[in-house]
Order: structure tokens, then C-alpha cells, then sequence
């Protein structure tokens, strides 16, 4: 079996196609998209519209389609950002139709994947228990707690951080699939995550994958997107926002 995983695509449709595209040239059996589908990017209705149409795909929530159905809160993003993050949510929201925000809204928070397999993934945006908490690639002890809480899984896999990685404990793999449209680790190619099971064997590893981003940038210029200049930033040069 071979499984693809994406995450935090964040309305980037053309880095999504890209991915996709990479994504048929690997034969895999199913996709599991983990959260942040449209916020904050130049084409939030295209990019949903692109993960609702995938036939083999399952989809679970993170907090950025919280932050699209009911706002982002005081104390969940820095206060300097807050009224612009809004704006920008705003932006988004009115692009959507009723249908959208409700999908959004119903989408389940974490996926077991086990039937057919010799081991149990857990998947899920950012912790089991959180859309919004950040574990960061080497905080061992809160990959341990806060990731690792189903203690007949084998692997986890997350996303929400756009800092791609994986790592082995006590026998057991953790991985983080990086993001499709907004990587925050200074290499701006999109990225994911192949698992590979075979006969008991599993094999992680990720994938990063060129697109047009000066393409993406004329998109949020033309768009009249709030936030421009610093989210095209972000996506050209793979840096935090």
C-alpha cells in the first residue's frame, strides 16, 4: 500500500495541482489531506473545490478551516496580527459558499487508518487534542506527550507546523508533512508525505515539489488579497509570515 499525505495547503491551488501531479506519478492507493485547505492564500474557493473533487481522498479538520468558519480569537495569534489575520479571513469567507463553510465545519479532527494493514496509523492536524498546538521537531518530550497519546499506533503524522520531518522513537515513526502552500522552512518547494507498507516494512519519506510561485504572487496582487505583500513573501522565499 502506498499512501500520500498532504497538509496545509492554504489556498495555494497551483502548489496543490503541482503536488497532485507528483502525487499520480507515485501510484498511490489513497490521499489523506490533514487540515488548513483555503486560509490565507490567493484562491481559497479553487483549492476546495480541487480537495472535494479528489475521488480517494479522506479530509480532516485544522485550524486554519476552524479560523475560516468562525473567526480567529484574541490570544490565538499574535495580537499584532489578529486584525490583519481577520481581514484576511474575511477575504476568504466571502469566497466560499454556504456548502464550503459547512464542509469545513463537519470535518472530522483525526483519522485512524488500520483496515487492510500490518500497523495503525494516527493521523491528525496538529496534536490529537489540539488544532492549535505547536510541536516543533525536536521538543522530544512533547513529541512524546502530545503526539504519541495512542499507544497502539505506529506511526503519527501531523501537520500544522510547515516544518517537515521525520523522526523514530521507542520503535515508532513521527512525521510531519511539511506544507503544500506555505513552507515555513526556508525551502519554498511544496512539500509531502509518502508512507509505503508492505508485508509489515513501512518506508517514510518526503517529497518537495517545484511550482510556479511568481505565478502564485501575481495572484495575490490581482486578487486584491489584504495581506499581499507579506504572504507573497512568504511563499517565494518559504518563510515564516
Amino acid at each position: 500500500m502506498r499512501f500520500a499525505f498532504l497538509s496545509d495547503i492554504h489556498g495555494n491551488a497551483t502548489a496543490l495541482e503541482a503536488v497532485l501531479h507528483d502525487v499520480a506519478k507515485q501510484q498511490v492507493d489513497k490521499i489523506f489531506v490533514l487540515g488548513d485547505l483555503c486560509f490565507r492564500g490567493p484562491e481559497p474557493k479553487r483549492s476546495l473545490d480541487i480537495i472535494r473533487g479528489l475521488s480517494n481522498a479522506r479530509v480532516i479538520k485544522g485550524n486554519a478551516d476552524e479560523w475560516i468558519v468562525r473567526g480567529i480569537k484574541s490570544g490565538e495569534v499574535p495580537e499584532s496580527a489578529l486584525e490583519m489575520m481577520n481581514l484576511e479571513r474575511e477575504w476568504a469567507y466571502k469566497r466560499l459558499t454556504e456548502d464550503d463553510i459547512q464542509y469545513l465545519d463537519n470535518l472530522p479532527t483525526e483519522l485512524v487508518i488500520e483496515d487492510g494493514l500490518d500497523l495503525i496509523i494516527h493521523a491528525f492536524h496538529a496534536t490529537p487534542t489540539s488544532l492549535f498546538d505547536v510541536v516543533l521537531p525536536d521538543d522530544t518530550a512533547k513529541i512524546e506527550d502530545t503526539l504519541m497519546q495512542k499507544d497502539e499506533a505506529d506511526i503519527y503524522i501531523c501537520g500544522h507546523t510547515h516544518l517537515p520531518f521525520i523522526r523514530s522513537l521507542h520503535g515508532k515513526n513521527i512525521a510531519n508533512t511539511g506544507s503544500v502552500g506555505l513552507p515555513f522552512d526556508g525551502h519554498p518547494l511544496a512539500s509531502y508525505l509518502i508512507v509505503e507498507i508492505e508485508e509489515g516494512r513501512h518506508r517514510l519519506h518526503l517529497n518537495r515539489v517545484p511550482y510556479n510561485r511568481e505565478h502564485v504572487v501575481e495572484l495575490y496582487k490581482q486578487s486584491g488579497y489584504p495581506n499581499f505583500e507579506t504572504m507573497g513573501t512568504v511563499v517565494f522565499y518559504g518563510v515564516r509570515p
